[in-house]
């Protein structure tokens, strides 16, 4: 009902399932009754979502997530490892999300966080940046924060990722010591981070 009451039903019945009286005509139509959850451009989500983790009408949104992801450079390139599990809360959304994002022929991204906020920048960055200068290592968040570094790792389980990373890592590695340093920092992760999970996919 809360989900009607957002997408504004008209107030009849036919929203129903047949066995329940109503008829789903895909001619229904839907007018927003409540335009809170539309954010105009440039508007920041996480400043438009506060006061609805804080409860509107008794209800609350809890946009908890959780997830691994890593890159570092070393001698070679780049690196970036992640885990494939995407959860809402304390449920598993599904253990196949690739989160290795191929933004154009020379830049990589990786998502943590909410997927919308992540698919947002890497589109931005897919449009307006290029990488002529060779391999380069940024963190980029919502809140336009860019920090360039050797090594970055985001999410729920990056501080178990960090441990791993910090007792392993020298920028002489051997391209498969690399490989091998991610996938293990990321596994490690996953089995200490309840949040992240699944499979490590790595480039």
């Amino acid at each position: 009902m809360a989900l009607l009451k957002i997408c504004g039903s008209s107030g009849n019945e036919d929203w129903r399932s047949p066995i329940y009286g109503g008829k789903i005509s895909p001619t229904i139509s839907y007018n927003p009754y409540n335009t809170e959850l539309t954010v105009p451009p440039g508007y920041q989500p996480a400043k438009f979502l506060h006061h609805l983790e804080r409860g509107v009408d008794g209800v609350k949104l809890e946009p908890w997530h959780g997830t691994t992801t890593l890159a570092f450079k070393f001698h070679n390139g780049v690196i970036v490892a992640v885990d494939s599990r995407a959860s809402a809360g304390s449920y598993i959304a599904t253990l196949k999300v690739n989160k290795v994002i191929e933004i154009n022929p020379y830049l990589l991204g990786t998502m943590s966080g909410c997927a919308a906020d992540c698919q947002y920048w890497e589109r931005l960055l897919a449009k307006e940046c290029s990488n002529p200068q060779g391999p380069g290592l940024y963190y980029v968040d919502e809140n336009g924060t860019r920090l360039s570094n050797n090594m970055f790792s985001t999410g729920s389980g990056s501080s178990f990722a960090y441990g791993v990373m910090d007792s392993g890592y020298r920028y002489d590695l051997t391209t498969e010591e690399a490989y091998d340093l991610g996938r293990r920092a990321i596994t490690y992760a996953a089995h200490r981070d309840n949040f992240s999970g699944g499979v490590v996919n790595s480039k």
